[in-house]
């Protein structure tokens, strides 16, 4: 008799075993709407996996698209964590009600200059707007001074930018927030005028290297990966920091942000933490996005310019206004 309750005790432990499996499984997966570059995104979601055990689904998309989605979703999105390349788009989904507060833990560890005001959200990564430059056309004296000289007649034709991708616009958001709506809406109409148009950032600085424009804004990483590479896009190219708080100087925020509607916020939260700190920035720092470091006393990539060397516009990354910008770029002509 005994062993036949044995036997019995031992089927039900094997039950309860094969039932309750699959439910812990499932607690410990999250889901990623990823925005920002899909290798930098897949070495952290592999890293935080092998030390958590949470395992990280990625769905890859852009800025944009993925803002919208989430809005039209609301509180019936799958998403746990939204990560951005630009923060204008991380704008979009905390106006519309639909992030939890990060945790104070992880606030902690960016400084407030990375982070919006509102606690929404975080900085993970950051990026630099610079000036793609040919070096044998123009020497440092012919450079413009500020992002906005570039709306003068003299530089018609010579320089370009790829105004629907979201990292332009998040430079415009920029430039509305420091100079105001009717000086932004009388650049854009210049750069009308004055620019030529790519698709790509990358494709920009291919542009510039090959003879096709003497300059274009872009942001500073795609330089050093292509050198990094074989430098095949950018031999010809130098980069200009307009610094001096200019509009050019723009620092822009990569973000990320836990779905209030999250039905794993302990694991979401966890996961925005670790990107924040020690682990996810150790990736920036050792790998090849050459994105900039934003956890504080986290060291950026050593061939970067210093952040602080920088001398960037202090904007709170909650103002920027995507909705406006594509407004006055559509009112221009550019989108």
């Amino acid at each position: 008799m005994k062993s036949v309750f044995s036997a019995l005790a031992s089927a039900i432990t094997l039950a309860t075993i094969l039932t309750t499996s699959p439910v812990s499984a499932q607690e410990k997966e999250i889901i990623v709407y990823n925005a920002q570059h899909k290798s930098l995104a897949e070495e952290w979601a592999k890293a935080f996996t092998e030390e958590t055990g949470i395992k990280v689904t990625l769905r890859n998309g852009g800025d944009s698209e993925f803002s919208n989605q989430i809005v039209a979703e609301g509180a019936a999105s799958p998403a746990d964590v939204f990560l951005t390349e630009n923060s204008p788009a991380m704008t979009l989904v905390e106006q519309a009600g639909l992030f939890a507060p990060v945790n104070a833990d992880t606030l902690a560890l960016v400084p407030k200059e990375y982070q919006p005001s509102s606690g929404k959200w975080v900085g993970i990564a950051a990026r630099s707007t610079v000036f793609a430059y040919d070096k044998t056309k123009l020497n440092a004296d012919q450079l413009p001074k500020s992002l906005v000289d570039l709306a003068d007649a003299s530089w018609k034709g010579r320089w370009g930018a790829s105004p629907s991708g979201a990292d332009f616009q998040a430079i415009v958001s920029a430039l509305l927030q420091l100079k105001g709506e009717e000086a932004t809406a009388a650049w854009l109409k210049a750069m009308k005028e004055n620019f030529k148009p790519f698709k790509g950032n990358g494709t920009v600085m291919k542009a510039v290297n090959a003879g096709e424009i003497e300059g274009g804004v872009i942001y500073h990483y795609y330089w050093f990966g292509d050198q990094a590479k074989t430098g095949e896009n950018s031999k010809n190219v130098e980069l200009h920091y307009f610094k001096n708080e200019d509009p050019g100087a723009f620092v822009s925020v990569s973000g990320g942000g836990v779905l209030a509607s999250s039905k794993h916020p302990d694991e979401a939260q966890a996961f925005l933490k670790w990107i924040a700190g020690k682990g996810g920035q150790a990736v920036l720092r050792d790998g090849t996005s050459f994105e900039y470091t934003v956890s504080t006393g986290e060291a950026a990539n050593a061939k970067l310019v210093p952040l602080a060397d920088l001398q960037a516009p202090k904007i709170d990354p909650a103002t920027l206004n995507s909705k406006k910008v594509t407004d006055l770029m559509t009112a221009a002509g550019l989108l």
